[in-house]
C-alpha cells in the first residue's frame, strides 16, 4: 500500500485492516511524499515490489509512483493495482499551487509527476481506479474542476486510457482512505479484476 503526498504511512492503516480481515497480508510502503521525488522513491519501491507477487493499493500520488515504477520495470511481479483518487492525467490543483511563489516546499520533488501524470497504461498489471465525487478538500481552492471532484482531484483527471476498471463513489479525497465501499471494491478487484459493487 502506498499513501499520498502529504500523508504518513499510517494513513493506510484503516484500509490495511480491512484487507487483512479479508485474508490479505498488507504492507505499507512509506516514503517522503513532497520531500522525495520519483528519483529517490522509485529504486526503493522497485526493490519492495520485486520481492514476491503482489497487488498494490495506492492513494493519490502513490498511484502515480506505482504506475511509473511498473512502466519502467515491466518485469515486476505485480498483478493488479487499485488507485484511489490518483490524478493519473495530471493534477489541476498541483498546477494551481505551482503558480504560487510559496509552492516549492508544498509540492517538493513530486511536482513534475503530479503535473504531468502518466501516459496511457499498456503494462501487464491490471489497473483499476476508484474516484471520489464529494468535493470536500483544499484542492478546489487552487485548481478549477470541470465536473465532479473529490475536492482535490477531478474525476476527469483519473480517467487514464488503458485502465481495466474505473468507478466513482461518494467520498472525498481523504475520505477514500476510510471508505468501506472502496475497501470492498479493492478486495473485489484484487480477487477478480473488477470492482463488483
Amino acid at each position: 500500500m502506498l499513501h499520498g503526498i502529504w500523508m504518513p504511512g499510517v494513513s493506510m492503516a484503516w484500509l490495511g485492516a480491512r484487507l487483512a480481515a479479508a485474508g490479505f497480508r498488507p504492507e505499507t510502503f512509506a516514503y517522503a511524499g513532497a520531500g522525495a521525488g520519483p528519483e529517490a522513491v522509485l529504486p526503493k519501491l522497485v526493490e519492495s515490489l520485486g520481492r514476491e507477487p503482489a497487488h498494490v493499493l495506492a492513494h493519490s500520488l502513490g498511484g502515480l509512483m506505482t504506475l511509473r515504477a511498473l512502466r519502467e520495470h515491466p518485469d515486476l511481479p505485480v498483478r493488479r493495482v487499485v488507485c484511489l483518487g490518483s490524478p493519473l492525467l495530471g493534477s489541476a490543483a498541483a498546477g494551481g499551487l505551482s503558480r504560487r511563489a510559496w509552492s516549492a516546499p508544498v509540492l517538493g520533488r513530486a511536482a513534475a509527476l503530479l503535473l504531468e501524470g502518466c501516459p496511457p497504461w499498456q503494462g501487464a498489471a491490471q489497473v483499476g481506479l476508484i474516484a471520489g465525487r464529494s468535493p470536500h478538500g483544499l484542492g478546489r481552492y487552487f485548481g478549477h474542476f470541470d465536473g465532479d471532484s473529490d475536492g482535490t482531484v477531478a474525476v476527469a483527471e483519473t480517467r487514464l486510457p488503458g485502465l481495466a476498471a474505473h468507478t466513482v463513489i461518494d467520498a472525498s479525497h481523504s475520505g477514500l482512505l476510510f471508505s468501506a465501499q472502496a475497501a470492498r471494491m479493492a478486495e473485489a478487484f484484487f480477487r477478480r479484476g473488477r470492482f463488483g459493487d
